[in-house]
């Protein structure tokens, strides 16, 4: 079965579904080097490092340190894979270990691609989002889904800030921005960017 989601000249964009949660895993992979980079380490271990191994995934990226994202870790840094995870975030993964800090603005070399680093706070203090510059790709962890922003009722998370977040950093980005989130299907920013004030109004 193809792991393929998505393509162009330049990159190529797989995806899996793994866990109980139904995460979505993706590795963002340059066409022209092989280089790549997968985001979440959510779960089923196993076949995340079959697909860095056929991929030539060179380090891993945690949009956020929820459990359900990042089961998979001991044994991806285990087989020599580091992980960043944002300093906000970091305590969540005291079982598990990271190795490097993702810090809002930073850009990720992958081969020839470059990936934008945005802190997305609300969901928890350290979601970060990924965006695929000269792309119209953005990896939004669990900040935005089709038909609203992520859950805001744990420990950490904050409705207002998460909604401030998607307005102001997310919001911004061309109509025709592809989202691709930590659970479900893609949606575009132009598609989830009328209904803000519905979100609002519900509270959540």
């Amino acid at each position: 079965m193809t792991t393929l989601h998505w393509a162009d000249s330049r990159m190529e964009i797989h995806k899996v579904v793994v866990g109980s949660y139904d995460n979505n895993v993706f590795v963002l992979r340059c066409r022209e080097t092989g280089d790549a980079v997968l985001i979440d380490a959510a779960n089923e271990h196993e076949r995340l490092l079959d697909l860095c191994t056929r991929l030539g995934v060179r380090r891993v990226l945690e949009t956020h340190g929820h459990w359900d994202h990042i089961q998979a870790v001991p044994q991806i840094r285990e087989a020599g894979y580091e992980v960043g995870i944002h300093s906000a975030d970091a305590a969540m993964l005291k079982a598990c270990g990271y190795d490097v800090f993702i810090d809002d603005a930073e850009v990720i070399e992958v081969g020839k691609l470059r990936l934008d680093a945005i802190a997305n706070p609300g969901h928890t203090p350290g979601s970060v989002s990924f965006r695929v510059q000269g792309a119209p790709i953005l990896f939004s962890g669990d900040t935005l889904f089709p038909g609203g922003p992520g859950a805001t009722k744990g420990p950490g998370s904050s409705f207002a800030t998460i909604i401030d977040s998607v307005d102001n950093k997310l919001f911004t980005l061309p109509a025709d921005t592809i989202v691709m989130p930590g659970h479900g299907l893609d949606t575009t920013i132009g598609n989830e960017r009328p209904h803000l004030q519905e979100w609002v109004d519900r509270g959540w």
